[in-house]
Order: C-alpha cells, then sequence, then structure tokens
C-alpha cells in the first residue's frame, strides 16, 4: 500500500476495487486524440479507474476519505455497465495495518456517487449494515438531501441501499467542515450538487483532495471536465479557483480514481511533474 506523509498526517491508499468507464464521458467535450494522450484507453474505449480510499491518519485518529465500491453490490448488468473488475479489500487493508473497522473514527465523503459510497454499508446475512459502525460521516447537507431524494438523473447513482443502514452516523455541514486541525472538507458544487474537496495543511506541507473535480492526473486542465458532472461551469471554475491556487503553492494532489498516480506535485506551469507516488 503506498503511503504519503504530510506534516503529522500519513496517508495510506486502500485497496477499494475498480471499474472501467467509457473514456469519452470521463473526458465530456475533449476529443479522443487530446485524452488519450494523457490517459491510457481499452479496444472497448473504457478508461480504468480505481475506487481507493485514503486512510489518514493523525494522533491516533483514523480517517477515511471516501469508502471504496464495496462488496456485493452490483448485479450482472451492473457490472457489465460499470466495467467492475475488482470489488472492496478495504478491511483486508486495514488488517494489514492493525486496524478494525470499528477503529475508523471519521468518513469523509465528498459525495455519495455509488462508486464513493457503496463500501459504507455490507450485507450481514440478509440486512445490510453499516461497514464502519463507529465512525461520523461527514457530507454536504446539500448531497445528503439529494443522496435521499434523488431526482429523475442523480437516482441512477444516489442508492437507497448506501444511506439507510448509515443514516444516523452522518454529520452535514454547509460550506465547509474542520476535522480536525488542518484537515477541512470544503463545498464546491460541480460534478453533483453537494460535491465537495478535502484540504489538508501541517507544518508547512499542503494537500488538495480534488475528489471528481479532477479524478485523474489527466484532468488537471479546467475545462477538462466530465460528461458526469452535474454543472460543467461550476466544475470549470472551481478548478480555475483551487488548481491554480495549488500550483502556485506547490501543493500535492491525491487522487481516488487514477489508476497510475496516488498523488501527485507540479511545478508551478503545471507541465512538469515534480514529485509524484505512484499507484504500484
Amino acid at each position: 500500500m503506498e503511503q504519503l506523509t504530510i506534516g503529522k498526517f500519513t496517508l495510506t491508499w486502500l485497496r477499494g476495487g475498480n471499474i472501467q468507464l467509457d473514456g469519452g464521458a470521463m473526458f465530456g467535450v475533449v476529443p479522443k486524440p487530446l485524452w488519450s494522450r494523457r490517459y491510457p484507453v481499452n479496444e472497448h474505449n473504457q478508461i480504468q479507474l480505481r475506487t481507493d480510499p485514503i486512510l489518514v491518519q493523525h494522533g491516533g485518529t483514523n480517517i477515511l476519505i471516501e469508502a471504496g465500491i464495496g462488496n456485493n453490490k452490483f448485479d450482472e448488468k451492473k457490472k457489465r455497465n460499470y466495467g467492475l473488475t475488482e470489488e472492496s479489500q478495504v478491511e483486508e487493508c486495514l488488517a494489514e495495518l492493525g486496524i478494525k473497522t470499528k477503529d475508523i473514527d471519521f468518513v469523509i465523503m465528498t459525495h455519495l456517487h455509488f462508486d464513493h459510497v457503496c463500501g459504507l454499508t455490507k450485507r450481514e446475512g440478509d440486512r445490510l449494515v453499516s461497514t464502519f459502525e463507529n465512525a461520523l460521516i461527514y457530507s454536504s447537507q446539500i448531497e445528503w438531501d439529494e443522496m435521499r431524494s434523488p431526482n429523475i438523473r442523480s437516482r441512477n447513482t444516489y442508492w437507497r441501499e448506501n444511506w439507510e443502514p448509515i443514516q444516523d452516523q452522518v454529520k452535514t455541514y454547509h460550506s465547509e467542515k474542520e476535522i480536525l486541525p488542518g484537515l477541512r472538507v470544503i463545498h464546491t458544487g460541480g460534478h453533483s450538487a453537494g460535491h465537495a474537496i478535502v484540504e489538508m495543511e501541517s507544518e508547512g506541507q499542503k494537500l488538495l483532495h480534488m475528489a471528481d473535480l479532477m479524478p485523474t492526473h489527466a484532468h488537471q486542465n479546467s475545462l477538462w471536465v466530465m460528461a458526469y458532472d452535474d454543472y460543467p461551469m461550476t466544475s470549470i471554475s472551481q478548478k480555475e479557483i483551487w488548481i491554480k491556487e495549488g500550483l502556485k503553492e506547490q501543493v500535492w494532489f491525491s487522487f481516488y480514481h487514477d489508476a497510475i498516480y496516488r498523488a501527485i506535485k507540479w511545478d508551478e506551469s503545471g507541465k512538469q511533474i515534480v514529485d509524484a507516488v505512484e499507484r504500484k
């Protein structure tokens, strides 16, 4: 498991599963001859996308950013449509680190689409239960409201089985929430109405987890947004703010979906990689 240290925060990427989605949908209006230079694509026009939660440890506190694809949540049709090739091994990864599900204190959800949230619940016999039974689960209020009352478009990604078992653990916020000193989640909108990013700062080091505003390193360009985005112009404007600021400050950018890099630090121009954590 790959790790990165940001001051007093230790980040470890867990194995949360793997899906393959249409490359055209993932890059929106960007022509394939452009995006395919930056990210590999298979013969079915699909790109590999990890769904790997990040374990953040600080002073004895265990935090997850995202929850993975889960297990036994996909029927054969969903497996085909979403190109599922690997289910979650989050519990096994935690066990390798000497951590149990009950030891997770907080789960930060940038948004609640199925590929981020399925791992929050699991099957025990004929019922679904919370995977991280003692954790407080943070979501923006906007996202949590839509999760429970999706519209005609979003009902395909906000699944009842992913929120009903954990509803008593959910804590919401509006514009932003400080989880620990130096660790905050910030509402941005864009990919979904309630989408958020995570900012981490400690001992002069800083990291931005842009979540699905920048799902892979190939989405660094502000205009390269997904066809899946509900509010693409909001995605573009938020990327303009956060990525430009991050490049100027020489921060780390971390990824949940990238099959190549876990985290990258670019130079101020954004054209050269200064440092990186590659996925093994």
